[in-house]
């Protein structure tokens, strides 16, 4: 998966609160009589604005914070020894990085904080990025972690199930999957080889007959009694044993079980073993094994070319290389040693997995405090490798080697796109090159629950802050181009400025579409300042021998036949890459709304339960599943719900539970 880390977002001024926030004991250096480091052009060429009197900075660790006129934080540094880290930037060096120049021309003013030790100025200096998005920091946009297995052995009746965040709770925990495909590749595995319980509640809930699921041989009937606690335990302690990688000391156990059973003859229970072997020996098979030291490991690999650093992380469990995951990072100050501590700050904060080991290329910044503050977080010792030979520096390569090759791609995708508008301008004779489109789309299911959506693209790449979804309030039937035209309407009276911005319009429709907003467009005087075009999929009758093949139509205004892009594969690949991006954001919205509505609706069913506390419990439980599985125990924890409503609520979703 790749993600692009842009460091132009706007930041907010230090107000007082407490100093761990950042906040509190932010002392401004004040500018004193200046000193020749104070007054020394970095570059050789050009004074900094900021001056700093060095002789006011402490030697002790903490954070440091360059501010713009306005109070804006430009750039959080994090140090062993504030002063030293500080004057190494007003030392005459003509080898100082442009972007570092830069920070020093705009920044006005220097603050810091000081701290009890380097790794909690490491702590504070990642809350302070988070909190500034500082333009000249490392700031990772993903704050989506990883989707991973929980498995809890103290319970009764353990299940799987997927979590994002990792605590110390004495659950077992295995991942992460670096996609969610492959993690639902490996339940679906997991389901059919060690079934264990799916339902969702956090404890059995007693059935009289078992679910569907008992009956497809995908779980073993726990709620209805069909299996005991110690038999259930036992498939329980072989998925710990398969997703631990013990698949040796598993397939031993799985045999003995399986002859034990033909034994006695009972060659069902025999036959069950044997399958699940089987699954096993296939699973192996497909493994990529990369190291014998069958640990968990995350490696890091990198390129800097310019303003364009390309970070890699590798992840290795078991031995084997199950994916990984690729940062952009543009308009990036610093050397190699401060990016890379920045980027692990950031990147292992807020309930990630953690593995055993992490090979990083160079050593970095304040190592031995990166390493005790990802320790502690952790729980047990973990460590950072900068290895030079072995098994580990191969792993190393091969994350070099991932990031050089994502460089390239990324470089290249980034130049592509602005042949390609051009290409769009001369074909479809636009005013001009269209550097910002906007695509509008529609999702419904006859007419209920309508989703409008609106994306952006800037110079051929998607800003998803620009990114907007309207419910559909003026149609209830099924008539897109009124929906359509609803969406347009209220995008261009939010985003007034839409307008003067936009250089294309691209509608998800045909001709019916596009005469809806033609008219709209023209109402409001923009018929010739807003270009507007329809991208609509073939019907069947352009579609074999005598049809131009599977390709899109494009409805332009004042043109009768649509054109079709066959011999402009890249111009097509780049509208329909527009045009699924706005499908995906407008299915997104509609399946969240029919979620939320069908939910409402079977809350309706509830003796009891009013208007404000319907609204609690959709708040609260994001679909109809959630709630479901919720316990008493749950749903009292929603604001303004007893215990006796609770009650009410489980045996309204479970008639058959006492």
């Amino acid at each position: 998966m790749d993600e692009t880390t842009r460091n132009d977002a706007d930041s907010q001024p230090i107000s007082a609160a407490h100093p761990h926030d950042g906040e509190s004991g932010c002392q401004k250096v004040d500018a004193g009589p200046p000193s020749a480091a104070e007054t020394a052009d970095p570059a050789g060429t050009e004074t900094p604005t900021v001056r700093v009197d060095l002789r006011s900075l402490p030697h002790e660790p903490g954070v440091y914070l360059f501010k713009d006129t306005n109070g804006h934080v430009l750039y959080v540094g994090k140090a062993r020894d504030i002063q030293k880290r500080v004057a190494s930037y007003f030392r005459h060096d003509d080898a100082l990085p442009l972007k570092t120049r830069a920070l020093l021309k705009n920044a006005s003013h220097l603050e810091f904080v000081v701290t009890t030790n380097e790794k909690e100025a490491l702590l504070l200096e990642s809350s302070l990025i988070k909190r500034h998005r500082p333009r000249y920091n490392v700031v990772l946009r993903d704050d989506k972690n990883y989707p991973a297995l929980r498995l809890d052995p103290r319970e009764p009746y353990p299940r799987l199930a997927v979590v994002r965040r990792f605590e110390n709770d004495g659950a077992l925990y295995f991942g992460p999957y670096h996609a969610a495909h492959a993690l639902r590749e490996t339940l679906k595995i997991l389901h059919r080889v060690f079934p264990l319980r799916l339902c969702r509640s956090a404890r059995l809930v007693p059935r009289e007959r078992p679910c569907l699921n008992y009956s497809l041989g995908r779980c073993l009937g726990a709620c209805a009694g069909k299996v005991t606690q110690e038999e259930y335990r036992r498939v329980v302690d072989e998925v710990i044993l398969f997703l631990q990688g013990k698949t040796q000391k598993l397939q031993a156990l799985l045999k003995q079980r399986m002859q034990e059973a033909a034994q006695a003859l009972e060659f069902e229970k025999a036959a069950f073993y044997r399958d699940r072997l089987q699954y096993i020996d296939e699973i192996q098979e497909s493994q990529n094994i990369v190291s014998s030291r069958f640990q968990d490991q995350d490696v890091v690999g990198f390129v800097q070319t310019d303003d364009l650093w390309t970070v890699v992380m590798l992840f290795v469990r078991r031995g084997a290389v199950v994916g990984q995951r690729t940062y952009h990072l543009q308009d990036v100050s610093g050397q190699p040693a401060d990016v890379l501590a920045s980027f692990l700050s950031q990147f292992y904060a807020h309930g990630r997995m953690i593995p055993d080991e992490v090979l990083l290329p160079v050593a970095v910044e304040g190592q031995e405090a990166v390493e005790e503050w990802l320790s502690e977080s952790r729980g047990k010792r973990m460590r950072l490798w900068t290895a030079q030979r072995g098994s580990r520096r191969a792993l190393l390569d091969l994350a070099a080697k991932n990031a050089l090759e994502q460089h390239r791609s990324f470089t290249q995708r980034n130049e592509t796109p602005l042949k390609v508008l051009e290409d769009i301008r001369d074909m479809f004779q636009l005013p001009r090159v269209p550097r910002h489109i906007v695509c509008v789309d529609i999702s419904n299911v006859h007419g209920r629950h309508a989703v409008g959506s609106a994306v952006t693209f800037v110079d051929g790449r998607p800003r998803p802050s620009l990114y907007r979804r309207f419910v559909i309030r003026t149609v209830s039937e099924p008539d897109d181009p009124a929906m359509m035209a609803e969406t347009v309407e209220r995008l261009l009276d939010g985003r007034r400025r839409l307008a003067e911005t936009a250089d294309l319009l691209i509608l998800d429709g045909g001709k019916s579409q596009l005469n809806r907003i033609r008219l709209l467009l023209e109402a409001r005087g923009l018929r010739e300042r807003l270009p507007v075009l329809a991208l609509a999929k073939e019907k069947e009758k352009d579609v074999g021998p005598e049809g131009r093949g599977f390709y899109e139509k494009v409805y332009v205004p004042g043109r009768k036949n649509p054109v079709f892009l066959e011999r402009h594969p890249e111009v097509l690949h780049f509208f329909q890459r527009v045009r699924d991006e706005a499908h995906r954001f407008a299915i997104s919205g509609y399946k969240h709304r029919h979620r939320k509505e069908l939910l409402a609706s079977e809350l309706d069913a509830v003796p009891g339960l009013g208007r404000k506390r319907k609204q609690a419990l959709l708040a609260h439980f994001k679909d109809l599943e959630s709630l479901r599985a919720a316990t008493v125990a749950d749903l009292t924890r929603v604001p303004g719900i007893p215990e006796r409503l609770a009650q009410n609520i489980v045996r309204h979703f479970h008639p058959e539970s006492p």
